[in-house]
């Protein structure tokens, strides 16, 4: 990839974002991530997944380009619909970079975007969970998130075993003064 761009995904998504979106999961799947399927979905649940996960999420891409041809490399989402007495939270979800685009940086700006937003918007507070034992533990921990805990058992992964997750949690701001503070 020579160049790569963030974009924060419109509502409604384009179509070819969706299908983006939907190869950059399946690759997931398919390399073992743990990212709430078993088996690797084909591309049509993937499209119908992403588009009803979209609606209620900011989400954001990092588009490479390489000869001409644009491609989704990696994205991840914020869930900011909260309940009432959570307005200042939202949860850090669905960070997937392409095999093919790793080791290039894409995961820490695809964060740092998200991080940058969720300040912009007032959330001082940021949550999220992670296959324990992932390398993405290390990943967080290196960019300041703050490891809660770990739920054994808590989902199936997709060579059929119980896998823990990892809560971590990432203030963003002092809650009592306010985002930027």
């Amino acid at each position: 990839m020579s160049r790569v761009e963030l974009l924060r995904v419109p509502d409604p998504a384009p179509a070819d974002l969706v299908t983006g979106l939907a190869e950059v999961l399946r690759d997931a799947v398919a390399d073992g991530a743990s990212v709430g399927f078993v088996g690797v979905p084909d591309v049509e649940d993937a499209e119908r997944w992403w588009r009803g996960y979209l609606p209620g999420a900011w989400t954001w891409v990092a588009l490479g380009h390489r000869d001409g041809a644009v491609r989704v490399a990696g994205t991840v989402s914020l869930r900011v619909g909260q309940p009432e007495n959570a307005p200042h939270r939202a949860e850090l979800t669905k960070l997937l970079v392409h095999r093919e685009a790793r080791g290039r940086g894409l995961a820490a700006r695809l964060v740092a975007a998200a991080e940058e937003a969720a300040v912009r918007a007032g959330r001082t507070l940021l949550v999220l969970d992670t296959e324990a034992g992932s390398p993405a533990e290390g990943m967080y921990e290196r960019w300041g998130w703050h490891r809660v805990g770990t739920i054994d058992g808590y989902a199936v992964n997709p060579d059929g075993r119980l896998r823990g997750t990892t809560l971590f949690s990432r203030v963003l701001a002092d809650p009592d003064r306010g985002p930027g503070s």
